[in-house]
Parts: C-alpha cells; sequence; structure tokens
C-alpha cells in the first residue's frame, strides 16, 4: 500500500509537478512529493518505509507490482454514477436522509416519505450533489429492519426524487432493496458490508446500471463495537477494501463503478477512526474514488468531551477539512449547508 504524503495544493502543486519533483494525487489538482509504502514482509511484519518521487520511480522500475502500485495512486478518476470527481473546488457532497425512526442523529430522521423528499429536496437546493435514502439503521447496537420494511420507507422516496432529477445513494445491505432502488432510478447502492451481507447484492449491482460504494466495517451493527480490535487498522482496512474490489471484479463490477470507505466508526474505537483520517491518502491507491462518512459520530465525542450527537457538528466538519486535504473525493454528512461553507473556504485558501 502507498500513502501520498508531503501534499501540495494550488499554484504549488502545479509548479512541482511540472517540474517532476511531484505526482499529482488521483489525477489532481492536489500533488505529493513523497510517499509511505507499507509491505507486509517474509516474516509477516509490516514494513514501513518513505521515499521521494525520485526514490518511487526506482521503486517502481524494480519491484513487481509497484508501476501498477503507483499509477493507482496518480491516475485520475472517472466520472462516478455519472457526476464529475475531477473538480477544482473540493470533494463532492452527498447529503444523509434516514427514513427511519431510530437513527442516531434526530435530526436526519424523516417520518413520511414526502418528510424525507422534501428535507433532500432542500439538500439538493443547497448543494448536495448526492442525496442518500436509508430505511434501516446501522448505528451501534441498531436491530436489522426487515427487508419489506424498508422497501417500503425507502422506494417512495427514491421515485420522487429521481423523478425530480437529483442524483440517489440508496443505503442498504439488502439486494432485493437494491433491485427496487435501481428500478426507480437510484445510482448508486452505498452498502455498509461491501456487498456481503446478501449472498444476491454482488449480482445484483454487477447486472444493475449502478455504481456502489464498498465500505469496510467489522462485524455487524448490533455488535460491532464490542471490543474492536487491529494490528494496524489502516493496512487492514485497505486490504479488506481490494479484496472486496477483487471480488467485484470478478463479478463484473469495473472498478469505474466503484468507491470505498473506511468505515469511520463502525467495528472502530475513536483512536481507530482518528488513525485512518490521519492515513486516509492511503485509500486512492486501490484506484478508485474514496468517500469518507464521519458525520455527527460517536468517534468525535470520543476524542472531544463525549458530547451527543446534536453537538457534534464542529467535529464533523474538522473531519470534512481532513478528508478534502487528503483528497476524498465524496464525504457523506447530515449537514450540508454548513459543509459546502466550509469547503468553499477551505478551497478559497488552499487554490491559491
Amino acid at each position: 500500500m502507498l500513502e501520498p504524503i508531503g501534499l501540495l495544493y494550488g499554484r504549488a502543486a502545479t509548479d512541482a509537478c511540472a517540474a517532476g519533483s511531484a505526482l499529482p494525487l488521483a489525477g489532481g489538482p492536489i500533488a505529493f512529493t513523497h510517499a509511505r509504502a507499507r509491505i507486509r514482509g517474509a516474516d509477516t511484519d509490516i514494513k514501513i518505509g518513505a521515499g521521494t518521487i525520485a526514490d518511487l520511480r526506482q521503486w517502481a522500475d524494480g519491484t513487481p507490482g509497484a508501476a501498477q502500485a503507483l499509477d493507482s495512486l496518480t491516475v485520475a478518476r472517472p466520472p462516478f454514477a455519472g457526476v464529475d470527481l475531477a473538480r477544482a473546488d473540493g470533494p463532492l457532497v452527498m447529503g444523509v436522509i434516514n427514513a427511519t425512526p431510530d437513527s442516531f442523529f434526530a435530526d436526519s430522521r424523516s417520518g413520511s416519505a414526502n418528510d424525507a423528499y422534501d428535507q433532500a429536496r432542500r439538500m439538493r437546493d443547497a448543494g448536495a450533489d448526492i442525496v442518500d435514502i436509508g430505511g434501516e439503521s446501522t448505528r451501534p447496537g441498531a436491530v436489522a429492519v426487515d427487508p419489506a420494511e424498508e422497501l417500503d420507507r425507502v422506494i417512495p422516496v427514491v421515485e420522487k426524487l429521481t423523478n425530480a432529477g437529483v442524483v440517489v445513494s440508496v443505503d442498504t445491505r439488502h439486494a432485493a432493496t437494491m433491485r427496487a432502488a435501481i428500478r426507480a432510478g437510484a445510482r448508486i447502492v452505498n452498502d455498509v458490508s461491501a456487498l456481503c451481507h446478501d449472498a444476491a447484492s454482488l449480482d445484483t449491482v454487477a447486472s444493475g446500471d449502478c455504481s456502489a460504494v464498498l465500505m469496510h466495517m467489522r462485524g455487524q451493527p448490533a455488535t460491532m463495537q464490542q471490543a474492536p480490535d487491529y494490528e494496524d487498522v489502516l493496512w487492514e482496512v485497505h486490504g479488506y477494501l481490494r479484496g472486496r474490489i477483487d471480488a467485484c471484479k470478478v463479478a463484473g463490477v469495473e472498478l469505474d463503478r466503484l468507491c470505498v470507505d473506511p468505515g469511520i466508526g463502525f467495528g472502530k474505537t475513536p483512536q481507530h477512526s482518528a488513525a485512518l483520517l490521519s492515513g486516509l491518502g492511503g485509500l486512492h491507491s486501490l484506484g478508485c474514488a474514496v468517500l469518507v462518512g464521519a458525520s455527527r459520530k460517536s468517534f468525535i465525542a470520543g476524542l472531544s468531551r463525549n458530547e451527543p450527537a446534536e453537538a457534534r457538528l464542529p467535529g464533523s466538519l474538522a473531519a470534512v477539512c481532513i478528508a478534502a486535504r487528503a483528497g476524498a473525493q465524496i464525504v457523506r454528512v447530515h449537514d450540508v449547508v454548513a459543509t459546502k461553507q466550509v469547503l468553499r473556504v477551505w478551497q478559497g485558501v488552499v487554490g491559491h
């Protein structure tokens, strides 16, 4: 795994790439001057080393598979679900709509299809590029929802939004809901189980005219926060997502239809989530778009003063800035207006 470091922005990135002292991260506009490699040695230890762009090129020439890893880190990402990722104004914003009575953040809940539709329209008008609709809470400790009930909650909203021209993502682990949502016009399947929970999910996405978000989660929502443990969380999340990408390719879902999500707060302590955000750039070496969903999550309270979800907006916006700095192509948020303002200010500064 290659993790870009020495990140540059704006004119500095352009000039360094032109001079050959930096490479574009996922096609730009961010660039990197160094990279850190994590390699599993013969003794099973994870070896970590860093080098300059010249070192990387020399390493790529003499190491099997290294050139492909470097290409994956630098190549431009194609549009995802028809939405352009190669923008200079920061990551796309995915707004969250929970058509559930038990989402961990009360303000994101919608009591009816009309409420969800109105909320989603407001998000779109505020600048959301994608709206993500979920009918089953996957918060820690959540109880599974019958797929039939999930369908009733989600599909009317998907139909109304797609008819209004909104780019819709459906947040589900169930193939039946995926199929119905795709028929209703959803362009993205966002699955917290990375298409593992339902045996029919992979074939459903492969045969559907849609893209997919593959998220890392250890365990199930009901139990995932019971003493999660990792040797190297970034390495293990990267390896899991690499395996899911490979499984998707075998099923006929190519890389340009995929996006990865490290699963902040899903089977992870606050320190694990912090480590993933710190090393987020390493996920670009998987060669596809990267999504970060940190909004209002409990890791913010764990790193701060145990604030409730309603008081975690500042931490959520800090995570958005960290994701933007690392070149994430999509941020999944509850607070679209605040997020858009933060990203405009961030880009207004780093663009110079």
